[in-house]
């Protein structure tokens, strides 16, 4: 008899038990899983609805921001270049 053998000798596991959580536990991960897809595909569908319902397209209010960003950061440059010499 070996190490192992004396060790182990005592723990018999209920294999159908065993099967039984295997199983359980298998389809407990796959209704997981189909629950955060449902979840992705009911948040996807709401976002596009969403986009579709607003007046300007998200592209053209980024455009718009990234313009008055540009005017901005030239305006301050100018007032920067054009200011009196503090002495």
């Amino acid at each position: 008899m070996t190490i192992n053998q004396r060790v182990f000798a005592g723990f018999q596991p209920n294999r159908k038990m065993i099967s039984a959580g295997l199983v359980l536990g298998g389809a407990g991960a796959v209704a997981g899983m189909l629950g955060t897809v449902l979840i992705g595909v009911a948040l996807a569908t709401a976002g596009r609805g969403w986009l579709q319902q607003l007046e300007t397209a998200p592209t053209e209010r980024a455009a718009r921001a990234l313009a008055q960003a540009r005017a901005a950061s030239q305006a301050g440059l100018d007032a920067w270049r054009n200011a009196a010499p503090a002495n």
